[in-house]
Protein backbone atom coordinates (compact mmCIF):
# COMPACT_ATOMS: atom_id res chain seq x y z
CA UNK A 1 0.00 0.00 0.00
CA UNK A 2 1.61 3.14 -1.20
CA UNK A 3 1.60 6.14 1.41
CA UNK A 4 0.58 8.65 -1.01
CA UNK A 5 -2.80 6.53 -1.29
CA UNK A 6 -3.32 6.31 2.10
CA UNK A 7 -2.68 10.11 2.43
CA UNK A 8 -5.52 10.87 0.01
CA UNK A 9 -8.46 8.95 1.68
CA UNK A 10 -6.89 10.49 5.09
CA UNK A 11 -7.89 13.95 3.43
CA UNK A 12 -10.82 12.43 2.13
CA UNK A 13 -12.18 11.65 5.10
CA UNK A 14 -11.84 15.45 6.50
CA UNK A 15 -7.94 15.18 8.34
CA UNK A 16 -5.88 18.35 7.58
CA UNK A 17 -2.96 16.26 7.46
CA UNK A 18 -1.04 12.72 7.80
CA UNK A 19 2.01 11.34 8.36
CA UNK A 20 3.82 8.39 9.56
CA UNK A 21 6.26 6.79 12.33
CA UNK A 22 7.27 3.47 13.47
CA UNK A 23 6.30 2.44 16.74
CA UNK A 24 9.97 2.72 18.54
CA UNK A 25 10.11 6.70 17.14
CA UNK A 26 10.35 8.01 20.59
CA UNK A 27 13.71 6.72 22.61
CA UNK A 28 13.84 9.75 24.61
CA UNK A 29 10.03 9.80 25.74
CA UNK A 30 10.59 7.24 28.92
CA UNK A 31 13.75 9.71 30.47
CA UNK A 32 11.34 12.69 29.59
CA UNK A 33 8.24 11.04 31.39
CA UNK A 34 10.19 9.70 34.30
CA UNK A 35 11.62 12.92 34.68
CA UNK A 36 8.14 14.63 34.70
CA UNK A 37 6.55 12.44 36.83
CA UNK A 38 9.49 12.09 39.27
CA UNK A 39 9.03 16.12 39.74
CA UNK A 40 5.69 15.80 40.29
CA UNK A 41 4.67 17.70 37.71
CA UNK A 42 1.70 15.55 36.90
CA UNK A 43 -0.10 16.80 39.89
CA UNK A 44 -3.64 14.87 40.76
CA UNK A 45 -3.46 12.60 37.20
CA UNK A 46 -2.29 9.69 38.88
CA UNK A 47 -3.37 7.61 35.50
CA UNK A 48 -0.05 8.87 33.98
CA UNK A 49 2.44 7.64 36.54
CA UNK A 50 0.47 4.16 36.23
CA UNK A 51 0.73 3.33 32.61
CA UNK A 52 4.08 5.00 32.60
CA UNK A 53 5.54 2.12 30.63
CA UNK A 54 2.82 2.39 28.02
CA UNK A 55 2.56 5.71 27.76
CA UNK A 56 6.19 5.97 27.10
CA UNK A 57 7.01 3.30 24.36
CA UNK A 58 4.28 2.08 21.92
CA UNK A 59 5.86 -0.93 21.22
CA UNK A 60 4.97 -2.20 24.49
CA UNK A 61 1.33 -0.70 24.28
CA UNK A 62 0.65 -3.22 21.02
CA UNK A 63 3.81 -5.01 20.10
CA UNK A 64 2.12 -6.20 17.03
CA UNK A 65 2.21 -2.79 15.71
CA UNK A 66 4.45 -1.83 12.75
CA UNK A 67 3.31 1.46 11.50
CA UNK A 68 1.40 4.65 13.72
CA UNK A 69 -0.35 6.67 11.51
CA UNK A 70 -1.08 10.67 13.24
CA UNK A 71 -3.75 11.85 12.05
CA UNK A 72 -4.16 16.20 12.10
CA UNK A 73 -7.66 17.16 12.34
CA UNK A 74 -8.68 21.76 12.61
CA UNK A 75 -10.55 23.36 15.25
CA UNK A 76 -9.59 26.56 14.64
CA UNK A 77 -11.65 29.03 15.91
CA UNK A 78 -13.29 32.01 13.57
CA UNK A 79 -11.84 35.11 16.56
CA UNK A 80 -9.93 35.84 19.41
CA UNK A 81 -10.23 33.63 22.32
CA UNK A 82 -8.13 36.37 24.20
CA UNK A 83 -10.86 38.81 24.03
CA UNK A 84 -13.48 37.34 26.58
CA UNK A 85 -11.02 37.41 28.54
CA UNK A 86 -11.85 41.38 28.81
CA UNK A 87 -15.44 40.75 29.94
CA UNK A 88 -15.27 39.64 33.06
CA UNK A 89 -19.15 38.60 33.89
CA UNK A 90 -18.18 36.05 31.10
CA UNK A 91 -17.17 32.50 31.61
CA UNK A 92 -14.58 32.18 29.10
CA UNK A 93 -14.77 28.52 27.69
CA UNK A 94 -11.41 26.67 26.15
CA UNK A 95 -11.87 26.62 22.10
CA UNK A 96 -11.98 23.10 21.68
CA UNK A 97 -14.81 22.40 24.17
CA UNK A 98 -17.36 24.83 22.91
CA UNK A 99 -19.70 22.46 21.19
CA UNK A 100 -19.27 18.74 20.36
CA UNK A 101 -17.00 15.91 22.64
CA UNK A 102 -13.97 15.89 20.23
CA UNK A 103 -12.83 12.41 21.30
CA UNK A 104 -16.41 10.81 19.42
CA UNK A 105 -15.60 13.23 15.99
CA UNK A 106 -11.88 12.53 15.57
CA UNK A 107 -12.52 8.64 16.37
CA UNK A 108 -15.05 8.67 13.94
CA UNK A 109 -13.36 9.66 10.97
CA UNK A 110 -9.89 7.60 12.48
CA UNK A 111 -12.46 4.67 11.88
CA UNK A 112 -13.50 5.68 8.62
CA UNK A 113 -10.23 5.59 7.08
CA UNK A 114 -9.06 2.84 9.87
CA UNK A 115 -11.68 0.63 8.33
CA UNK A 116 -10.98 1.18 4.48
CA UNK A 117 -7.50 0.42 5.30
CA UNK A 118 -8.04 -2.95 6.94
CA UNK A 119 -10.87 -3.29 3.55
CA UNK A 120 -7.77 -2.52 1.58
CA UNK A 121 -4.81 -4.29 2.75
CA UNK A 122 -6.11 -7.04 5.53
CA UNK A 123 -4.29 -5.21 7.90
CA UNK A 124 -4.83 -5.22 11.78
CA UNK A 125 -5.73 -1.47 13.23
CA UNK A 126 -6.13 0.12 16.58
CA UNK A 127 -7.48 3.58 16.66
CA UNK A 128 -6.66 6.07 19.44
CA UNK A 129 -7.67 9.75 20.56
CA UNK A 130 -6.90 10.96 23.23
CA UNK A 131 -7.92 8.33 26.09
CA UNK A 132 -5.11 5.46 25.60
CA UNK A 133 -1.61 5.92 27.20
CA UNK A 134 -0.23 7.29 23.95
CA UNK A 135 2.25 10.30 23.91
CA UNK A 136 0.52 11.80 20.58
CA UNK A 137 2.34 14.71 20.31
CA UNK A 138 6.41 13.37 20.32
CA UNK A 139 4.65 10.97 18.04
CA UNK A 140 2.88 13.40 15.77
CA UNK A 141 6.35 15.11 15.67
CA UNK A 142 8.42 11.92 14.96
CA UNK A 143 5.79 11.52 12.08
CA UNK A 144 6.51 14.98 10.74
CA UNK A 145 3.56 16.60 11.81
CA UNK A 146 5.43 19.45 13.19
CA UNK A 147 7.40 20.33 16.66
CA UNK A 148 6.29 20.71 20.11
CA UNK A 149 6.79 24.07 20.87
CA UNK A 150 7.96 25.81 23.74
CA UNK A 151 4.50 25.61 25.10
CA UNK A 152 5.18 21.59 24.87
CA UNK A 153 1.70 21.95 22.07
CA UNK A 154 2.29 20.86 18.80
CA UNK A 155 2.78 23.67 15.87
CA UNK A 156 3.01 23.22 12.34
CA UNK A 157 4.24 25.40 9.43
CA UNK A 158 0.72 24.21 8.05
CA UNK A 159 -1.60 24.24 10.84
CA UNK A 160 -0.76 26.71 13.33
CA UNK A 161 -1.19 25.19 16.80
CA UNK A 162 -4.88 24.96 16.78
CA UNK A 163 -5.39 20.78 15.81
CA UNK A 164 -6.24 17.39 17.62
CA UNK A 165 -4.39 14.73 16.82
CA UNK A 166 -5.33 11.43 16.37
CA UNK A 167 -3.13 7.40 15.92
CA UNK A 168 -3.86 4.58 13.81
CA UNK A 169 -1.22 1.17 15.12
CA UNK A 170 -1.26 -0.55 11.94
CA UNK A 171 0.64 -4.10 11.55
CA UNK A 172 1.30 -2.45 7.88
CA UNK A 173 5.10 -1.89 7.00
CA UNK A 174 4.72 1.61 5.77
CA UNK A 175 7.69 3.97 4.65
CA UNK A 176 8.09 6.01 7.52
CA UNK A 177 8.11 10.62 7.32
CA UNK A 178 11.08 12.91 8.46
CA UNK A 179 10.58 13.88 11.99
CA UNK A 180 9.21 17.33 12.09
CA UNK A 181 12.14 20.31 13.26
CA UNK A 182 11.33 22.78 15.96
CA UNK A 183 10.96 26.13 14.56
CA UNK A 184 10.47 28.30 17.68
CA UNK A 185 13.62 30.52 17.36
CA UNK A 186 13.93 32.85 20.26
CA UNK A 187 10.14 33.47 20.11
CA UNK A 188 9.01 33.26 23.88
CA UNK A 189 5.17 34.62 23.93
CA UNK A 190 3.91 31.29 24.78
CA UNK A 191 5.38 31.57 27.58
CA UNK A 192 5.31 35.17 28.55
CA UNK A 193 1.29 34.99 28.22
CA UNK A 194 0.46 32.40 31.01
CA UNK A 195 -0.81 34.33 33.85
CA UNK A 196 0.18 31.26 36.34
CA UNK A 197 3.89 30.83 35.36
CA UNK A 198 3.05 27.31 33.76
CA UNK A 199 6.41 26.28 32.30
CA UNK A 200 9.39 26.35 34.44
CA UNK A 201 11.45 26.14 31.36
CA UNK A 202 11.09 26.53 27.55
CA UNK A 203 9.29 23.30 26.20
CA UNK A 204 8.31 22.30 30.41
CA UNK A 205 5.51 22.30 31.87
CA UNK A 206 4.55 22.42 35.07
CA UNK A 207 0.53 20.77 35.11
CA UNK A 208 0.00 22.10 38.54
CA UNK A 209 -0.21 25.37 37.59
CA UNK A 210 -1.55 25.09 34.42
CA UNK A 211 -5.53 26.86 34.60
CA UNK A 212 -6.05 23.58 32.05
CA UNK A 213 -5.06 21.33 34.44
CA UNK A 214 -6.41 23.24 37.52
CA UNK A 215 -10.08 23.53 35.79
CA UNK A 216 -10.26 19.92 34.78
CA UNK A 217 -8.36 17.44 36.48
CA UNK A 218 -7.55 18.67 39.59
CA UNK A 219 -10.14 17.89 42.46
CA UNK A 220 -10.69 19.80 45.59
CA UNK A 221 -9.94 23.24 46.43
CA UNK A 222 -7.26 25.32 44.26
CA UNK A 223 -4.55 26.94 46.36
CA UNK A 224 -5.76 30.56 46.79
CA UNK A 225 -2.89 32.00 44.76
CA UNK A 226 -3.53 30.02 41.80
CA UNK A 227 -7.08 30.57 41.80
CA UNK A 228 -6.68 34.22 41.72
CA UNK A 229 -4.81 34.25 38.60
CA UNK A 230 -7.17 32.49 36.77
CA UNK A 231 -9.59 34.88 36.27
CA UNK A 232 -12.45 34.19 34.18
CA UNK A 233 -11.90 30.83 33.00
CA UNK A 234 -14.08 28.39 33.39
CA UNK A 235 -12.89 25.39 31.59
CA UNK A 236 -9.46 25.00 30.25
CA UNK A 237 -7.00 27.76 29.01
CA UNK A 238 -6.30 28.84 25.28
CA UNK A 239 -3.76 31.90 26.01
CA UNK A 240 -0.10 29.93 24.77
CA UNK A 241 -1.83 28.69 21.83
CA UNK A 242 -3.48 31.99 21.17
CA UNK A 243 -0.74 34.13 20.71
CA UNK A 244 1.07 31.76 18.96
CA UNK A 245 2.56 33.16 15.28
CA UNK A 246 2.07 30.38 13.47
CA UNK A 247 -1.71 30.70 13.81
CA UNK A 248 -1.14 33.06 10.58
CA UNK A 249 -1.49 29.51 8.93
CA UNK A 250 -4.05 28.06 10.73
CA UNK A 251 -6.36 26.51 8.59
CA UNK A 252 -10.52 26.38 9.09
CA UNK A 253 -12.15 24.01 11.35
CA UNK A 254 -13.60 21.51 8.74
CA UNK A 255 -16.53 20.21 10.98
CA UNK A 256 -19.82 21.73 12.29
CA UNK A 257 -19.10 20.12 15.72
CA UNK A 258 -16.31 22.53 16.18
CA UNK A 259 -17.88 25.50 15.73
CA UNK A 260 -19.02 27.02 19.34
CA UNK A 261 -22.70 26.57 20.61
CA UNK A 262 -23.98 30.10 20.93
CA UNK A 263 -24.73 29.22 24.88
CA UNK A 264 -21.21 28.39 25.10
CA UNK A 265 -19.48 31.12 22.89
CA UNK A 266 -19.50 33.46 25.87
CA UNK A 267 -22.00 32.17 28.75
CA UNK A 268 -22.80 34.66 31.89
CA UNK A 269 -21.40 33.49 35.24
CA UNK A 270 -24.68 34.32 37.21
CA UNK A 271 -26.72 31.52 35.02
CA UNK A 272 -23.86 29.04 35.07
CA UNK A 273 -23.70 29.27 38.70
CA UNK A 274 -27.38 28.36 39.03
CA UNK A 275 -26.90 25.03 37.38
CA UNK A 276 -27.89 22.33 39.66
CA UNK A 277 -26.36 18.33 38.32
CA UNK A 278 -29.64 18.17 36.35
CA UNK A 279 -29.26 21.42 34.67
CA UNK A 280 -25.69 21.00 34.27
CA UNK A 281 -25.86 17.24 32.40
CA UNK A 282 -28.56 19.00 29.98
CA UNK A 283 -26.85 21.67 29.21
CA UNK A 284 -23.33 20.26 28.52
CA UNK A 285 -24.39 16.83 27.17
CA UNK A 286 -22.63 15.96 24.28
CA UNK A 287 -19.75 18.32 24.86
CA UNK A 288 -16.35 17.52 26.64
CA UNK A 289 -17.57 19.42 29.75
CA UNK A 290 -19.67 16.67 30.71
CA UNK A 291 -17.12 14.91 31.75
CA UNK A 292 -15.79 16.78 35.07
CA UNK A 293 -19.13 17.09 36.97
CA UNK A 294 -21.53 19.68 38.09
CA UNK A 295 -19.47 20.43 41.18
CA UNK A 296 -16.14 20.85 39.39
CA UNK A 297 -17.34 23.37 37.15
CA UNK A 298 -19.62 25.51 39.53
CA UNK A 299 -16.43 25.74 41.13
CA UNK A 300 -14.61 26.97 38.17
CA UNK A 301 -17.77 29.32 38.13
CA UNK A 302 -17.19 30.52 41.40
CA UNK A 303 -13.38 31.22 41.29
CA UNK A 304 -14.37 33.70 38.16
CA UNK A 305 -16.80 35.12 39.98
CA UNK A 306 -14.59 36.04 43.05
CA UNK A 307 -12.51 37.15 40.24
CA UNK A 308 -14.97 39.55 38.08
CA UNK A 309 -14.74 42.84 40.52
CA UNK A 310 -18.49 42.76 39.68
CA UNK A 311 -20.62 43.69 42.86
CA UNK A 312 -23.87 42.30 41.44
CA UNK A 313 -22.53 38.87 41.19
CA UNK A 314 -22.47 38.69 44.72
CA UNK A 315 -25.98 37.28 45.20
CA UNK A 316 -24.54 34.26 42.86
CA UNK A 317 -21.86 33.62 44.81
CA UNK A 318 -23.67 34.07 48.69
CA UNK A 319 -26.23 31.37 47.11
CA UNK A 320 -24.14 28.90 46.97
CA UNK A 321 -22.12 29.24 50.00
CA UNK A 322 -23.45 26.23 52.29
CA UNK A 323 -23.40 24.07 49.00
CA UNK A 324 -23.33 20.51 49.87
CA UNK A 325 -20.24 19.92 47.50
CA UNK A 326 -17.17 21.42 49.98
CA UNK A 327 -14.89 22.68 47.15
CA UNK A 328 -18.20 24.31 45.60
CA UNK A 329 -18.88 26.16 49.36
CA UNK A 330 -15.34 27.30 49.70
CA UNK A 331 -15.11 28.51 46.41
CA UNK A 332 -18.38 30.88 47.25
CA UNK A 333 -17.36 31.57 50.13
CA UNK A 334 -13.94 32.79 48.46
CA UNK A 335 -15.92 34.72 45.93
CA UNK A 336 -18.32 36.60 48.47
CA UNK A 337 -14.89 37.98 50.49
CA UNK A 338 -13.36 39.31 47.47
CA UNK A 339 -16.64 41.03 46.12
CA UNK A 340 -17.49 42.30 49.39
CA UNK A 341 -14.04 43.97 50.30
CA UNK A 342 -13.95 44.97 46.86
CA UNK A 343 -17.53 46.95 47.19
CA UNK A 344 -16.47 48.10 50.85
CA UNK A 345 -13.56 50.00 49.45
Amino acid sequence: MEVARIRAEAEAVGFAAMGVCRPDAIPEAPTRLDTFLGAGMHGQMEWMAERAPWRSNPAELWPEARSILMLAEPYTPDGDPLDLLDQPEIGAISVYARNRDYHDLVKKRLKRLGRWLVDATGCEIKVFVDTAPVMEKPLAQAAGLGWQGKHTNLLSRDLGNWFFLGAIFTTLELPVDAPGVERCGSCTACLDICPTDAFPAPFQLDARRCISYLTIEHRGPVEEELRAKMGNRIYGCDDCLAVCPWNKFAQEARTAGYWARVELAAPRLDDLATLDDAGFREVFAGSPIKRIGRDRFVRNVLYAIGNSGRAELLASAQALVEDADAAVADAARWAVERLRDLDAG
